[in-house]
């Protein structure tokens, strides 16, 4: 007969392991929303008209995810669980490409095909260029050297 194995050596279930990165993920997600939620209240957009509230919070939140990976995976070490709640949470909550993709087709539906292809050009090129620059300017600012692209 063996001896029975300590529970604190048994492996955790794959359900149990990964409870905290749902919850930090779940967590961030609804902060990130209600932010942009928030950010709608405040600066609605009227029926009709040019989604600017929409593409300004794309544009933030690429921006501050190019600081967040940059932070915590160049910069310091950063607990397992900052990348789901920060990253994915927050800022996955908080920037909304299906919201983007409504407001075009919503600008297509009123008749407005110029500000439609716009908005559908504007968003991932602004929203990219905004990644690249906070990663380059981090890099520079956190680690003293160039960084426009690639890894250490």
């Amino acid at each position: 007969m063996t001896a029975p194995v300590p529970e604190e050596a048994r492996p955790r279930s794959a359900v149990r392991a990964q409870a905290p990165v749902v919850a930090a993920v779940a967590a961030g997600g609804g902060a990130g929303a209600t932010a942009r939620y928030a950010a709608t209240l405040w600066w609605p957009t009227p029926a009709g008209g040019f989604p600017w509230t929409i593409l300004w919070v794309n544009v933030l939140g690429c921006a501050l995810m190019g600081v967040l990976m940059v932070a915590v995976t160049e910069w310091r070490p950063a607990h397992p669980l900052v990348r789901p709640l920060l990253g994915t949470g927050v800022l996955g909550g908080f920037t909304t490409f299906s919201t983007y993709a409504v407001d075009v087709r919503g600008l297509f539906e009123a008749g407005r095909p110029t500000p439609a292809l716009l908005c559908l050009a504007l968003t991932p090129v602004t929203a990219l260029a905004a990644v690249w620059a906070a990663t380059a300017a981090t890099r520079r600012a956190l680690l003293g050297r160039p960084g426009a692209g690639g890894t250490r």
